[in-house]
């Protein structure tokens, strides 16, 4: 087949790096890559090494601002992707590894607010066991307000107190809803106490954070509706390797109440398949071990035989395309949003079906202490909302309204 020639930069192995071109598809294509995401990630090495031929530029001198000169160039042609030097990632890391272009340059050094930041992650990783991508995002959301300290670049602390706390966070409230402010008050309170534990406050100025007007008990578990999880069993194709996957995380989330990075975690050996039960390892470290219902188990053991890559990764649930490595928290998420996406129905989240049953369970004649248990919460507070779905309990202590009976108002 002739190769497709495009009327910004042909596909042909010209330039300073066209030798490499073919050896980096098949590597991409030897790394479990499919063939067309293989010759489109070689497209763009043909780009380059087209580029630098036409700027006479030699091996050598590839550098960050040559990069940064190729993606500014595609971005005036008007490319959609690859359009950052972050995206050409799999191709630098080919083409070092073959020698062809020098080695990345040693990173800069870390800025005052960076190097805080790092503290403060290892603080919360030792003293609090968060997960990885809870720490990213306390130290995300606390970034913005070690910035906004920073003066001529140097980090100041000395401005650090209750008026200037107050004054940040009002800033913020037109900028985030209620539930974003309150994610945000909570982070800067524990980098407040961070900051204090280490000796680098002479007081602690958590107390002095503002509340977020909201109420936590307000609103319904967005599970109270209609029940969406047959379509989305429906529009799995169980045909193929991705869609018997999907079918075993929604099984797993919708008949075991797991959450996404429960399942991300699951290995092989959590499933005990003599006695029927499932280890589940949830946040904070914590480990239950679960009755493994038929239909759910069936669902796993049909992805086992028919859906999951070789390999030698001991989790459950793997990358379907790509470099062998398991499936990520974010991958298991977006499940049930691609299947609510094929049935044509509203977005379905993960947790939706993690709160669907629990409210299954109050419909079948269950109590709060049965969901609690089931759901693994930490705290019966945690669990009280589903209080408000128990309509037949909530009505037995409401006293009829005066003059009901005769028909006045």
């Amino acid at each position: 087949m002739p190769a497709v020639v495009d009327q910004k930069y042909p596909l042909v192995p010209d330039g300073p790096l066209g030798s490499l071109v073919h050896p980096f598809r098949l590597e991409l294509i030897r790394l479990g890559f499919t063939p067309h995401t293989a010759q489109d990630n070689a497209y763009v090495l043909a780009c380059l090494s087209r580029w630098m031929g036409r700027a006479g530029l030699a091996v050598e001198e590839l550098g960050p601002a040559e990069l940064e000169r190729f993606v500014a160039r595609r971005r005036e042609l008007e490319y959609r992707r690859w359009l950052s030097v972050r995206s050409l990632g799999k191709m630098l890391v080919f083409l070092r590894g073959a020698g062809a272009i020098p080695a990345a340059p040693p990173p800069a050094p870390l800025d005052p607010v960076t190097v805080l930041l790092e503290e403060f992650g290892a603080y919360l990783l030792r003293e609090r066991r968060l997960s990885a991508a809870t720490i990213a995002l306390q130290q995300l959301m606390n970034r913005r307000f070690l910035r906004f300290l920073s003066s001529d670049g140097g980090l100041c602390l000395d401005r650090l107190g209750p008026d200037l706390l107050i004054e940040f966070i009002s800033a913020q409230r037109g900028v985030y809803a209620a539930s974003s402010m309150k994610r945000l008050t909570c982070a800067r309170r524990s980098f407040l106490r961070f900051m204090f534990a280490i000796g680098r406050a002479e007081t602690d100025l958590s107390t002095a954070v503002p509340s977020v007007a909201g109420w936590r008990l307000g609103p319904l578990p967005v599970a109270a509706g209609d029940d969406v999880l047959p379509a989305l069993l429906a529009s799995c194709d169980r045909g193929g390797g991705v869609g018997v996957r999907d079918f075993a995380v929604l099984m797993l989330m919708a008949g075991l109440g797991l959450r996404a990075i429960e399942i991300s975690r699951l290995r092989l050996q959590d499933v005990h398949w003599r006695t029927g039960q499932i280890t589940v390892r949830g946040k904070g470290g914590r480990i239950d071990r679960m009755p493994l219902p038929a239909e759910v188990g069936a669902a796993i053991a049909e992805y086992l035989e028919r859906g999951r890559r070789p390999s030698v990764c001991r989790e459950v649930f793997l990358r379907h395309f790509g470099p062998d490595a398991p499936a990520s928290r974010q991958a298991i998420v977006s499940v049930p949003r691609r299947a609510a996406e094929r049935a044509g129905i509203a977005m379905v989240g993960a947790h939706r079906l993690r709160h669907r049953m629990a409210c299954r369970v109050l419909a079948d004649g269950g109590n709060l202490a049965e969901i609690a248990q089931l759901l693994r919460h930490q705290s019966h507070e945690t669990t009280a909302i589903y209080a408000k779905i128990d309509m037949a309990s909530l009505a037995a202590p409401v006293r009829p309204w005066p003059g009901a009976e005769a028909g006045t108002r």
